[in-house]
């Protein structure tokens, strides 16, 4: 076995300078990605409930329910978004520690 080190899943494991892990420590590009994330849907939501909340107070014009439907469906493109790029970053990751 060879004693050769992939540049790129150094870069991948590396802590990041300005970014707290789960565990307290330094957290990876990986756990940074899925934070971003979470931060992106979280701020959907409030906007979602925002909407959401207005309609509930009586505010159910066409254009107040369209609103809603369209954060909606905009939280769902996200969602699906977050996912594929989670997945395909933890897979490419699986495959460069399967290399070393």
């Amino acid at each position: 076995m060879s004693n050769y080190v992939n540049p790129l899943s150094l870069v991948a494991a590396a802590p990041m300078a300005q970014q707290k892990g789960a565990n307290g420590g330094k957290g990876s590009l990986f756990e940074a990605l899925a934070q971003a994330w979470a931060q992106a849907l979280d701020k959907q939501a409030e906007t979602i409930i925002a909407k959401s909340d207005a309609i509930n107070n009586g505010d159910d014009s066409p254009g107040a329910v369209t609103a809603l439907t369209t954060e909606s469906l905009k939280m769902s493109y996200l969602s699906n978004s977050s996912h594929t790029s989670i997945s395909t970053v933890g897979q490419a990751l699986e495959t460069m520690a399967r290399k070393q």
